[in-house]
């Protein structure tokens, strides 16, 4: 990210994501070179959002700066969190909330408020001021703040900033190191959910619901919103109006593909769903203006 408008885009791009996905962000953190990010995934879809988010951003970076290839080298690293047991989401958030002050990006005596590109100044504000998709009652529980008031954010900030005060090099070597970080009873129960193999692998295995079931669902949903049977769309135009708005929401709320969304809807191809969205889109922008 070369300045300002790329990391207000990226942060953009992740709330598009988290309403496609239903992820809750917990806290994240821009660096220079890289981000981190504490998310929850109620649907388990991981893989299919980050595709989606990092293939997305990169494809809008490139667009802006006329270049192309990849943006982000290699695969992102996923940590598992145990976020039933005490303490270990609370360690994982201050480690990515900290990181502007380990990385030297503030001064000694720079309050850590005042590092922008970071979910840390949202959590000081009121509720109303934040963006949708930051969850912060999470953390503020696991630091035994029960209400989310001023006193109780004056009371966070204190203690993040007795851990910055504190902290040594040697605080996180076991989150940089591993893929998991919980009891070891956590452990075994992902163990046992990936039949014994280790690693980034279980990701997999803890699937509540598909990206794909969910759109699915939401297929249904609009089926019988409107009082259709399935046979209703092979019936119906590929270009017909209501298709489109179930198309556009398909879009809009899940990481499914043009080419599936064409295909589940018989649409033709997914370059005529794209035009018929884009047409849309632009409709409506003349009307939000008139």
């Amino acid at each position: 990210m070369r300045d300002e408008y790329d990391r207000v885009r990226f942060l953009e791009t992740l709330g598009e994501t988290c309403l496609k996905t239903q992820w809750q962000v917990l806290a994240v953190c821009l660096m220079p070179n890289h981000f981190h990010l504490v998310v929850e995934t109620p649907q388990a879809n991981l893989v299919a959002g980050m595709k989606w988010f990092l293939g997305t951003y990169t494809s809008r970076f490139n667009r802006r700066h006329r270049q192309f290839g990849h943006l982000f080298s290699g695969r992102y690293k996923a940590l598992i969190v145990d976020g039933d047991s005490p303490g270990y989401l609370r360690t994982v958030c201050d480690y990515v909330h900290l990181n502007p002050s380990r990385a030297r990006l503030l001064a000694k005596d720079e309050p850590l408020a005042r590092y922008r590109w970071s979910s840390y100044p949202h959590y000081l504000r009121p509720a109303r001021q934040r963006p949708p998709w930051l969850k912060v009652e999470r953390l503020l529980g696991e630091y035994g703040v029960r209400r989310d008031d001023a006193a109780g954010r004056r009371r966070f900030v204190g203690q993040l900033e007795q851990r910055r005060a504190a902290e040594t090099g040697a605080d996180w070597q076991k989150l940089r190191r591993g893929w998991l970080h919980g009891t070891p009873e956590f452990r075994e129960r992902l163990l046992a959910r990936g039949h014994g193999q280790a690693g980034e692998s279980h990701l997999a295995s803890y699937r509540y619901e598909t990206d794909a079931a969910h759109a699915e669902r939401l297929v249904r949903d609009e089926l019988q919103r409107r009082g259709w049977k399935e046979t209703e769309l092979q019936r119906r135009p590929k270009g017909d109006t209501e298709k489109v708005r179930i198309a556009s929401r398909l879009r809009r709320e899940t990481t499914m593909t043009l080419k599936w969304i064409a295909a589940r809807l018989n649409m033709g191809t997914w370059t005529h769903v794209s035009n018929r969205l884009s047409q849309r889109k632009r409709s409506s922008s003349v009307n939000t203006k008139d």
